[in-house]
């Protein structure tokens, strides 16, 4: 365990993780399963912030009460997935007794001369927050519940010249299913998942009505994200599911609405219009408008005069 740095504890092994978390030293220093249904975790501070040099994937059987969702609360009993990469920092859960489950830890190392090594980061939602969990459905947790399975018979009772192998495949497999049921997440929890992009549009609105642009600057996606209080990875993998378009590519639409908007009914110059919007430049905001529409800003006003 690394030193101790305002208050957050620093893990660079799997091993030092294990001994403080009190349970059983990992069969392989890179990898290792928890199997909750058979080793019980020690109650530990819950207010204690950790750090890890290595992922984490949780997969519990139930979650207790209600599991914060975006801004709101949800009841959630099939439980689900989280995941957590390498330099995040949480807070362990006030109820640690109250799931039975799965934890598999693995190092960066133990993938790096796998296709999965650089394909890691593909997987965007080891960066989201660890509220944005992956709700799985009544016919999803058991598949996800058999890898599971599966990986932690592997990792503790067939260690050979091959377990690396065999073990590096199951993971890619549990990740792509977790690709392909969080996309599912998008698109069934409509009401939730709406509820943001309509927040995000109000957000947007208020921002351009309060002509904030002229002392903060363009909207920025993590001004975004923290007003909505969603990690960034998790709003652009919600809009490109639902909108088929990135945070950025959502935010530069509105704005381009916005500014027809302004050069069709105001008497404001090009230019003042740009600064309004929040460019530093006006010639950036006649490029990108030019790029979207086809027209420059110039003579999309004089349509209307």
């Amino acid at each position: 365990m690394g030193a101790s740095n305002s208050g957050i504890k620093h893990f660079k092994s799997i091993s030092a993780l294990m001994r403080y978390l009190g349970l059983p030293a990992p069969q392989h220093p890179l990898f290792t399963v928890v199997d909750y249904n058979k080793t019980p975790q020690l109650e530990i501070n819950s207010e204690q912030k950790l750090s890890i040099d290595f992922y984490k994937i949780s997969f519990k059987n139930r979650f207790s009460g209600k599991l914060k969702y975006g801004q709101d609360y949800y009841d959630f009993e099939e439980g689900g997935l989280a995941f957590l990469k390498s330099g995040q920092i949480v807070t362990p859960y006030v109820d640690l007794q109250s799931y039975e489950g799965y934890a598999l830890y693995f190092h960066p190392d133990f993938i790096r001369k796998f296709p999965l090594g650089s394909e890691i980061k593909s997987y965007g939602f080891f960066s989201y927050n660890v509220s944005e969990a992956l709700l799985l459905s009544a016919k999803e947790k058991p598949i996800i519940e058999q890898l599971f399975e599966t990986i932690n018979t592997e990792s503790k009772e067939n260690i050979d010249q091959f377990s690396q192998d065999v073990l590096v495949s199951q993971l890619t497999l549990l990740l792509n299913y977790s690709k392909r049921f969080y996309h599912r997440q998008f698109i069934t929890r409509k009401e939730v998942n709406h509820e943001i992009i309509n927040s995000l549009d109000q957000i947007l609105e208020q921002y351009f009505q309060d002509k904030t642009g002229l002392e903060k600057g363009f909207p920025s996606v993590k001004f975004i994200s923290e007003e909505l209080r969603v990690s960034q990875r998790y709003l652009n993998d919600l809009l490109r599911a639902l909108t088929g378009n990135t945070t950025q590519q959502y935010i530069q639409q509105q704005l381009i609405e916005k500014a027809k908007e302004l050069l069709s009914v105001s008497s404001l110059s090009v230019a003042q219009i740009a600064y309004q919007l929040g460019f530093e430049h006006p010639q950036s905001f006649s490029k990108l408008f030019k790029s979207k529409t086809h027209f420059s800003p110039t003579e999309f006003k004089r349509s209307f005069e």
